[in-house]
């Protein structure tokens, strides 16, 4: 089984590498070689004897998607984008890595099996509930019309049907993973619009002052980073007869209030880390993610197989397990 990882310098690219190092398996087959591409260099996961190639390259080039493609690699796990945020600032840039960068994969796919024989990867795309907007319902199903609100959701929604077609017409086995908000985010906060989510457990849970630049009753889905690697790579064991042709799918998850973030960080974390988190009203990162969709309906996704955690404190706990050795600093 040979596994590529685009995006794998990511947070959760390099979890879902170094998962699949150390189980040396993907999808309950033998990995016999990893791939991992991102414009930075991918860090090497341990526990994997076999060959892993680390590249450093734009993949959402022509070229280089080329260059991927004939690697034959049977799983593809396309994870390569910019964040909301930066999407919405550099319109030229967030259509050029997370729209050409999908269409570019997808047509070196289809062009090395008319060179060189049937080659029919499975793709699994990382797509957003950005795709979704507003006006919404209570819950949102997968059957609720796409009409994204940012440029961000609209070049994922385009992935999606460019994803769709190209597993219609038999040209790949494709899956698209809709992620909730991943949270807690490790490490410095990122231009991700949403990143504050993370932000107000992360810092405080470090002794660090985080600022909420929204109000305490905004609403939203969370689920951790090791439910997101855990998402793609069930998402990667589905077979179509599983999936049917409506292969993207929204994930399950925690839906709570900032509020009810802040008051499950003051029971595990207690008043002191809850008084570090500082009100910083930010209009143009209220209007963003008053944009985005808060509440699904994932019974789909559940009756496949997909699981989230079942409350914050849960995803508080993970963060603490999966990023800082287990217990809170001193």
């Amino acid at each position: 089984m040979h596994v590529l990882i685009s995006g794998a310098a990511g947070m959760i690219g390099s979890r879902l590498a170094a998962r699949i190092a150390r189980e040396s398996a993907c999808t309950g087959k033998s990995l016999t070689r990893l791939t991992l591409t991102d414009v930075v260099a991918p860090p090497r996961p341990a526990g994997f004897d076999g060959p892993v190639e680390s590249r450093t390259e734009d993949s959402s080039s022509a070229a280089v998607a080329a260059e991927l493609a004939a690697l034959r690699p049977d799983i593809i796990f396309h994870l390569a984008a910019i964040i909301s945020g930066e999407a919405e600032r550099d319109f030229d840039k967030g259509y050029r890595i997370n729209l050409d960068g999908m269409r570019n994969l997808l047509e070196a796919i289809r062009q090395e099996s008319m060179r060189n024989g049937a080659y029919v990867p499975k793709l699994v795309f990382s797509s957003s509930s950005g795709i979704f907007g507003a006006p919404f319902p209570p819950a949102i199903s997968d059957e609720f019309h796409v009409t994204p609100l940012t440029s961000y959701g609209a070049q994922k929604a385009i992935g999606e049907l460019l994803l769709a077609d190209y597993s219609r017409r038999g040209l790949v086995d494709g899956v698209g993973i809709r992620f909730p908000s991943i949270v807690i985010r490790p490490g410095k906060p990122n231009a991700s619009a949403g990143g504050f989510f993370s932000g107000i457990i992360r810092e405080p849970l470090q002794g660090l002052e985080a600022l909420l630049p929204v109000a305490d009753d905004v609403i939203f889905t969370h689920a951790s980073p090791r439910s997101a690697v855990g998402f793609l790579l069930h998402g990667a064991s589905l077979n179509r007869e599983q999936l049917g042709p409506r292969i993207n799918l929204s994930m399950p998850g925690v839906c709570v209030t900032v509020g009810e973030q802040i008051e499950a960080l003051r029971r595990i974390a207690g008043d002191k880390a809850v008084k570090l988190i500082r009100r910083a009203p930010d209009k143009a990162a209220a209007d963003i993610v008053k944009g985005w969709p808060t509440r699904f309906d994932a019974k789909r996704a559940l009756s496949l197989g997909f699981r989230a955690e079942q409350d914050f404190d849960e995803i508080i706990r993970v963060h603490i397990e999966d990023d800082l050795g287990g217990h809170l600093p001193n």
